[in-house]
């Protein structure tokens, strides 16, 4: 009872605050809310006099939920991010208003940032930096200081570095409101049915996981360091370099970051970057890490990345990454390309291969439903093309055909919205499409290739049988294969992203150096049933 009665009065004041931002209708258009609670909304809108006066917010009704949110504090902010990522439960449409949701907040004091160094580090704040600014940025868990670190053997006169810092108590406050936030989910499933096939108290449950990792920075730590080694040779993107000696729970240091905010795009202009190229940069090195490495930034906006001095794309604040496994990567290329060359009957193969469409289910309405989706974006300016548009149709589509729910690829599409919207911020005429194809076509070409399928089923006798039984698979791929290379040389050769060919290089290396008994047995044993089938 003292759980429901503390929830109840932490809601009631989120639902007030609400009401006085104009921004409870989201929740009424959705029709998701019993009649009897949506006769008590009004009363979130009473003023009391000694109340400020309602505000005017202009916008949409996903505009004004954002503002509302950012008034309601740090868990409120976390809860529209993570909901963001979500469109499949509040809608395309609300859930690009929610990713412009900006996580700025009032910064803590200097004497509290540096009793939080201390007490992480071990050693007072004099010891470790000869100098440490005032709080440059303030975000809803964590603050950034600028500061030098003390001379050493390597730099005589120490490093810039930025040091961020949690919030005082913000444990704590995240851990009262997802209390609340799982009482109302309990609450709901258990009295309201029809509110049950959207999963509250499992959505809870994510973003209750998604922040129990960003209070820990040394995994925030963790993601950058992967990205930094996966990153390494790639040019026009990095991560700045982790100093873990100076990196805690509650404390992490890394190189300081010297370049442009890729929000400032007056400034860029006026630096004389190429704005068209950083827009292809942007999206290209996006769809690289996803696709070769299967670990990506998801929360790429304008406010995490800056660009250097020789237009190279720096990222910071690695608090929420994605990850896709190796056919999870596949199916992405061929569904992204599927749409690009207009191949609505692959794309949905694809769809029943993957498991993401029941069996049941008709494969021809399937790719009819999925022609309606991209075929309205062809023979417009990218201009005119609605990402966001786009994927509300999508998600409308396949959920008539009970497409089951993959969150790992949600994050990915809702990341893509957001990747798509920092490229037109550079170049407004950028097209996604046109900057996507050529990766997604030379990863095609190197991991569908019939003989990195051979070099795959080579590492033992049991992927060796695997790759009998799915022959005509890999016959198909390498039919599809030889087609892309065909529509991708011309007089100049193959049109493919800097990255993705020193990824080919190496694979062809690396096929070299595997001539083993165990590969030729494995090519000897694909002609033999060859022959068989012929004779």
């Amino acid at each position: 009872m003292l759980r429901a009665l503390r929830s109840i009065g932490r809601l009631a004041r989120a639902a007030r605050i609400l009401g006085r931002y104009d921004a409870l209708m989201p929740l009424e258009l959705r029709g998701e809310m019993p009649a009897a609670l949506l006769a008590l909304l009004p009363l979130a809108k009473i003023r009391f006099p000694w109340e400020a006066p309602p505000q005017e917010i202009a916008g949409s009704a996903g505009e004004r939920l954002a503002t509302a949110l950012a008034a309601l504090g740090p868990s409120y902010i976390k809860l529209g991010q993570f909901l963001a990522t979500r469109p499949d439960i509040i809608g395309a449409e609300l859930a690009q208003d929610l990713t412009s949701l900006q996580d700025k907040l009032p910064p803590f004091s200097m004497a509290e940032a540096r009793v939080i160094v201390e007490e992480g580090i071990g050693k007072p704040v004099e010891a470790l930096f000869s100098t440490f600014s005032e709080p440059i940025a303030a975000a809803s868990i964590a603050q950034v200081h600028r500061a030098r670190t003390r001379p050493d053997g390597e730099n005589a006169e120490g490093r810039d570095v930025a040091v961020k810092v949690l919030r005082p108590g913000i444990e704590m406050r995240f851990a009262a409101d997802l209390d609340s936030f799982f009482w109302a989910a309990e609450t709901v499933e258990r009295l309201y049915a029809p509110a049950r096939r959207l999963r509250p108290v499992e959505i809870v449950q994510t973003l209750a996981d998604s922040v129990k990792l960003e209070m820990d920075l040394r995994l925030e730590a963790a993601a950058m360091s992967e990205m930094a080694e996966n990153t390494a040779k790639d040019e026009g993107f990095r991560v700045p370099q982790i100093d873990w000696e100076l990196t805690a729970k509650r404390v992490m240091t890394m190189e300081w970051v010297e370049g442009i905010a890729a929000s400032d795009r007056a400034a860029l202009v006026a630096a004389g970057h190429d704005m068209k190229r950083l827009g292809r940069q942007v999206i290209q090195s996006f769809l690289t890490h996803a696709l070769r490495d299967g670990f990506f930034h998801a929360d790429m906006h304008q406010g995490n990345l800056f660009v250097d001095a020789e237009g190279g794309i720096v990222a910071v604040d690695f608090g929420i990454m994605g990850r896709i496994g190796p056919n999870e990567r596949r199916f992405l290329a061929e569904i992204l390309y599927g749409f690009i060359t207009r191949d609505y009957t692959r794309v949905a193969e694809i769809h029943f291969e993957a498991g993401y469409v029941p069996s049941s289910k008709s494969i021809h309405a399937f790719a009819q439903a999925l022609r309606s989706v991209g075929e309205p974006i062809f023979g417009r300016s990218a201009r005119e093309v609605s990402m966001g548009k786009l994927l509300s149709q999508l998600f409308q589509v396949t959920e008539q055909f009970d497409m089951k729910t993959r969150p790992e690829l949600i994050l990915l599409q809702k990341t893509m919205v957001v990747v798509e919207g920092v490229a037109r911020h550079f170049d407004p005429d950028h097209n996604i499409w046109e900057s996507a194809e050529p990766v997604l076509k030379a990863w095609m070409i190197e991991r569908m290739a019939p003989e990195t399928r051979i070099e795959e089923a080579a590492a033992g006798a049991l992927q060796l049988g695997r790759m009998m039984s799915h022959l005509p698979e890999v016959l198909d791929r390498a039919e599809r294969t030889a087609r892309l290379l065909a529509e991708s040389v011309d007089e100049d050769g193959v049109r493919i992203h800097p990255s993705s060919a020193d990824a080919i290089a190496r694979a062809q290396d690396r096929q070299r150096g595997y001539a083993t008994p165990l590969l030729w047995l494995a090519v000897g044993a694909l002609a033999a049933l060859l022959i068989a089938n012929l004779i």
